[in-house]
């Protein structure tokens, strides 16, 4: 019982100097390639400027992956805390999507492109969890809707950082709850390493996550949640999963909605997104991370409750009300208009690092 208590000990202290040390990373690493992208412009693409030509490089989410994944890794090689086959795959699965975001960041390609490595990337993890094959299959297009919706995220100061932060924490307390220690670690370590570029995301954002960063997290917040819930009845885990992802959600939804009404291509970028509409009720954007932050918050706790059979799966019907409401409202604030009402949108969102997700 002693042996086992002082393991237990240790294990806690290895979590802790792990997400210190992850954080610290990613904190360095954020400035070390803001200052090379400065230098040879590497990382700086179109969408790296602002309105008022504050240059904003593209390569925090290089940092992001590579903390998670070296102290991760570190982790597994020194015996503290060994992956497993699972957790092991979801990682290498989760470095392939980054290294696919990295390659569009430095040379945009096709939506079709990206979704093929996407669900070939959500194939790998699905199939170690055994699901049946329609289950699974659903599995994998819902993994890829998340990871874009995070993707999307990612176009004001902060906002995708905090939403991705509290989202990880709470599957990570989810994780720990049905005795996933490696994945609950791994969930630790990216909540950590976010931590770490927030010091230099945060308004006036001076990097931002780009395609590696966003599709790298989403892409492991989708598959963490579905690994943590996996082994539990239906509908408890599918409300679970809505839960936790909401606010990635309903800014997906919004914007194709409000995209098709206007008679927009759904791929094509606009300021119509969550952040930007709440930018344009007079909300700063400090103010604007914080409200998507809680709203995530709020489904992240929903989530862990769910899990551990606090409440019913019917209080996700309250949540996606809540979601539905919120997204009619926000439709109703102009974002579309001519040359002169697009340039006056531009200049009030003009904080937000960017407007063409």
């Amino acid at each position: 019982m002693r042996a086992r208590r002082r393991g237990a000990g240790l294990s806690v202290l290895y979590g802790i100097a792990a997400a210190a040390t992850a954080l610290l990373l990613a904190a360095a690493l954020t400035a070390a390639l803001r200052a090379l992208a400065l230098r040879t412009s590497f990382g700086i693409g179109p969408a790296g400027r602002t309105a008022r030509g504050r240059t904003v490089p593209h390569l925090g989410g290089v940092a992001v992956a590579g903390a998670t994944g070296l102290v991760a890794g570190t982790g597994a090689v020194t015996g503290f805390v060994p992956l497993g086959s699972t957790t092991g795959t979801l990682l290498l699965a989760a470095g392939a999507v980054a290294l696919l975001g990295f390659l569009h960041d430095l040379r945009p390609m096709g939506a079709r492109a990206q979704v093929i490595v996407e669900a070939g990337a959500a194939s790998v993890v699905v199939h170690g969890t055994q699901l049946g094959f329609s289950t699974g299959a659903l599995a994998v297009l819902w993994i890829v809707f998340v990871t874009n919706a995070f993707k999307l995220l990612d176009h004001s100061d902060g906002a995708m950082g905090v939403v991705a932060v509290v989202t990880a924490l709470g599957l990570c307390v989810s994780a720990g709850a049905e005795g996933l220690g490696s994945l609950a670690v791994l969930l630790g370590l990216l909540a950590a390493s976010l931590a770490g570029f927030l010091v230099h995301n945060w308004h006036p954002a001076r990097v931002v996550l780009g395609g590696c960063g966003s599709l790298f997290t989403g892409f492991l917040v989708a598959c963490a949640a579905l690994l943590a819930h996996a082994g539990h009845q239906a509908p408890a885990s599918p409300a679970a999963l809505f839960a936790v992802t909401v606010v990635a959600s309903a800014d997906t939804v919004l914007i194709v909605v409000s995209r098709r009404r206007a008679g927009r291509g759904v791929l094509r970028g606009g300021p119509d997104h969550i952040a930007h509409r709440l930018r344009r009720l007079g909300i700063t954007v400090p103010g604007v991370a914080v409200v998507l932050g809680a709203a995530a918050g709020l489904g992240a706790a929903t989530g862990v409750l769910l899990h551990r059979g606090a409440v019913g799966a019917s209080v996700v019907w309250w949540l996606g009300g809540a979601a539905l409401v919120a997204v009619v409202l926000l439709l109703r604030v102009p974002v579309y208009g001519g040359r002169r009402r697009a340039r006056a949108a531009r200049v009030e969102t003009v904080d937000l690092v960017r407007a063409d997700a």
